[in-house]
């Protein structure tokens, strides 16, 4: 699938897969700054045209766990008719005053993307729904014996 992209700023990188096979493309910082709540916000430089029908979904990349840094909002969604530049903002949880915190520079890997089909959901109100096994169960309801 060809997807468009704009490069933004000069410094900006073209996502891509690290490995053959990685669902997700990994997603370069091209800025830095810092929000009035204290978030960091990463800015990557790059604009997308997602198809209609398709999805990007922004998370952290397995990298993260090293970091002082929690993705805001845990998974980004870049809806199809978005053209705007593609942020990454990050709440600081520097776990304490006695060691410096640890977060992402420009240059380093981020994020990543991985671009989905979606489906568009009409709901049908109804008075019923079908049986199933965990029935109403649910919060680990289905590591439990009976």
């Amino acid at each position: 699938m060809k997807v468009k992209i704009k490069k933004l700023v000069d410094n900006a990188v073209i996502p891509s897969y690290a490995h053959d096979g990685d669902a997700g493309m990994d997603i370069t910082a091209t800025s830095v700054s810092f929000d009035n709540d204290n978030n960091v916000v990463y800015g990557t430089g790059l604009a997308f045209e997602i198809p209609k029908g398709y999805v990007g979904l922004l998370f952290p990349r397995s990298s993260n766990a090293k970091k002082d840094l929690l993705l805001s909002n845990c998974v980004g969604v870049i809806d199809s008719p978005y053209r705007g530049e593609v942020l990454f903002k990050f709440k600081r949880t520097k776990k304490g005053w006695f060691r410096k915190e640890t977060i992402y520079e420009v240059g380093d890997r981020i994020g990543q993307m991985i671009i989905i089909k979606h489906p568009t959901i009409e709901f049908v109100e109804s008075e019923e729904l079908s049986e199933t096994d965990s029935g109403c169960s649910g919060y680990g309801s289905s590591g439990k014996l009976l």
